[in-house]
Formats: C-alpha cells, structure tokens, sequence
C-alpha cells in the first residue's frame, strides 16, 4: 500500500513540476502573435548562454526559481535570444537575433527588455517599456523591478 501512494505521488509530482514549466519562445514572430492574444508584453532575454558569467547568474538566481515562474506566467511572454559561442545555432535564429540586438541597441548581456509588438503589412513594430539586467538579491530584488516596469505606478 505504502509503495503504490508513493508511486502515485511520484506521478503527481511529475505532473505538477511540468505544468510549472515555462515556456520561451526564439521565434519572435510567433511570440508576438502570443503576447497579442494574450494581451502580455514579452520579455526579451538577450543572453550570451554558454559563456556570458551575468547571464548564467541571471538564470540560476532568478529566472529558473518558482517566484520568477509564478510571476512570468501572470504578465509576461518569454523570448530568449541567445548569442552563443560554442552551441551551434540555425542561421535564420541567429540572423534574427542579430536584427533585434541591432534594432534595440544591446551592447551587453544579459540585458532584458519588455516590450510590446504589432506585424503591419510585414514590418514589426515595437512599443518598449523599459529595460534591466541583473539585479543583485535574487528573485523578490528582480521582480520589483520588473513589476515596475511591467505595471508602472500611474500618477
């Protein structure tokens, strides 16, 4: 009896921690369709993933933590652009990342950016709402932060 509830708390746990999964988009066009329907700013996660030191703090202090989770799901889409140097990358993700690190002015990573888009007659426009990186004293430090930014305090 003690092993099957085990089991089935194993199965339900399984569950549970996908459910928590995020997802990030790479494809920007289809985050923007979302971020449309859903009536959410996206985040852009401009990362260098497999050599940027910020960027994989960033990550293990933050945006992998249930609080991150909890508050991503609620108000944004998530979009990772990533500019690695030792994972290969297909040649349409990387020349559409490169045009939007050009078309925001990304000079460094991680730099996060919220931002709301329209596709007209082909061409994107985008609205931004501001901007930050990492923020020293973890996720509750981060998220004011962003909340700021995501829902500013009207006057």
């Amino acid at each position: 009896m003690k092993k099957i509830f085990l089991v089935a708390l194993f199965i339900v746990g399984a569950f549970t921690s996908q459910a928590q999964e995020l997802k990030w988009y790479t494809d920007v066009k289809e985050a923007i369709t979302i971020s449309n329907k859903e009536n959410k700013p996206m985040l852009l996660f401009f990362t260098g993933s497999d050599w940027c030191g910020w960027c994989i703090r960033l990550q293990n202090e933050v945006l992998k933590t249930p609080e991150f989770t909890k508050w991503a799901s609620d108000n944004v889409i998530l979009v990772e652009l990533d500019y690695p140097r030792r994972t290969p990358q297909a040649p349409e993700l990387k020349s559409q990342n490169n045009e939007l690190q050009q078309a925001f002015g990304i000079q460094g990573f991680p730099t996060i950016y919220f931002t709301s888009a329209e596709a007209k007659d082909g061409k994107v426009n985008f609205k931004g709402l501001g901007q930050t990186g990492y923020v020293a004293g973890g996720p509750s430090a981060w998220l004011a932060v962003a909340d700021g930014i995501v829902h500013p305090k009207k006057s």
